[in-house]
């Protein structure tokens, strides 16, 4: 590791982190997730190993207007703060990211509007005391090009930049951090069977560095330029419907160089889930430090579900189906996976249930999913066979022998949700 790459991520550590007195990480798991169990994992574990926990919401799931979830930036905030108390994290442990933070909720809407409503969004973040802001203003509005150029791209940024600095300052908080870019799929991300990447070339990542510079200053929102802790690059990771793109270090090799030609700045990398430790690690090694994943958490709550389902159908415990209840619940408002699948009807029903993409986590907060899930962990025994868990939970199944994890529905779910987190523990840890 480099020595400019050393300062680098010390530099912007240090001011996302502020005034915590935490040792500084080699780098940081981003968790992108309203899952009421993958924010109890997540926090369990960060107060295992004492790091603080970074938590993120985007732009569809949590703004102003309530989003996806019902839940606007404030009342996401509460929402975590209550499974914090629970589970005994200090609230000074968690950092709040705001991801995708621009005008993709309202983008059918004309571009006035839909800015209009995305500064009243970053607004609405920093008031909720929101430290980390991910500006993505590439989204094209109504009659406009499905992508913009840099130019338009970096000048919105650059708006909203001024509104979360001028709100920071009107409510006399410490301004946030931000992080700029966006050579990533769309929130939700990727839609199709992918192939090949094209890795973000160096060039690229300097020109949105210098573009979005400009812009600020011409905002009047240097200072904010000054609080930029990374860009939002391609390093060829990526996940579709049925595949995983795996992390390649030589084919990153001149992006990642050129961090030692942006002083104080990381990379952050989007879409890292099912990347294993060992790619996982070397992302980290080359200065992509911020690792956001999302949909790999829920995959793994959604597998270790459908293993205690197919455990309570064994031991005839009674009950409808868990599956057949949520591809009830997704053919009656199918608006979270129309457009995202494709193929045949049998293929269409395959993703909706086991996709990387796990569309499926739109619907599990939904009330009939939360009593279906509510009904299989009342119908099953406490403890569940030990043999039952080696064939159906295989993930947990060491973590239940060794007695670290009880037999129970619930802790089952939770530790296979850790297990997927384990990964990134180990790519980020100091070493």
């Amino acid at each position: 590791m480099s020595n400019a790459l050393d300062r680098n991520r010390e530099s912007a550590f240090s001011k996302l982190f502020g005034e915590r007195q935490q040792a500084l990480p080699r780098g940081i798991t981003s968790v992108c997730s309203a899952h009421p169990l993958v924010i109890e994992a997540a926090l369990q574990r960060g107060l295992r190993e004492g790091a603080v926990v970074l938590i993120e919401a985007t732009c569809n799931q949590v703004n102003q207007e309530g989003g996806y979830t019902g839940m606007t930036p404030v009342a996401f905030r509460r929402f975590i703060e209550e499974i914090a108390k629970k589970v005994g994290l200090p609230l000074g442990s968690i950092i709040y990211g705001g991801d995708h933070l621009g005008p993709n909720p309202w983008k059918t809407l004309g571009a006035d509007e839909a800015m209009a409503r995305a500064e009243a969004m970053v607004a609405a973040y920093v008031e909720a005391g929101f430290e980390k802001l991910h500006l993505d203003t590439s989204m094209g509005c109504a009659g406009e090009p499905a992508a913009l150029d840099d130019e338009e791209t970096a000048e919105r940024a650059a708006r909203l930049a001024k509104v979360a600095e001028d709100t920071a300052c009107r409510i006399g908080q410490r301004p946030p951090v931000y992080i700029i870019g966006t050579e990533v799929p769309p929130p939700g991300g990727a839609t199709h069977a992918i192939e090949e990447l094209e890795v973000t070339s160096p060039d690229a990542a300097l020109k949105t560095l210098d573009i979005h510079t400009s812009a600020f200053e011409k905002a009047d929102a240097g200072a904010a330029m000054d609080r930029v802790i990374g860009i939002v690059v391609q390093p060829g990771v990526e996940f579709g419907n049925a595949n995983v793109i795996l992390y390649e270090p030589g084919r990153a090799h001149g992006l990642a160089s050129t961090l030692g030609r942006m002083p104080g700045l990381l990379f952050e990398a989007h879409s890292t889930d099912y990347q294993t430790v060992h790619e996982l690690s070397a992302l980290v090694d080359d200065g992509f430090a911020i690792l956001k994943v999302g949909p790999g958490l829920t995959f793994a709550l959604r597998e270790a579900l459908y293993g205690l389902d197919a455990i309570r159908h064994v031991l005839d415990c009674g009950g409808d189906s868990l599956y057949a209840q949520m591809e009830a619940i997704m053919q009656a408002e199918p608006h979270h996976w129309v457009g995202h699948y494709a193929g045949s009807a049998d293929d269409v029903r395959f993703q909706r249930h086991f996709s990387y993409s796990d569309r499926i986590r739109y619907y599990w907060p939904g009330k009939q999913a939360t009593d279906a899930v509510d009904a299989l962990f009342a119908a099953l025994p406490d403890p569940i066979p030990e043999t039952l868990v080696s064939q159906y939970l295989g993930r947990v199944y060491p973590d239940v022998v060794s007695g670290r994890v009880a037999p129970r529905a619930r802790d089952l779910c939770l530790a296979a949700i850790d297990a997927a987190l384990a990964p990134y523990s180990v790519a980020t840890a100091s070493q």
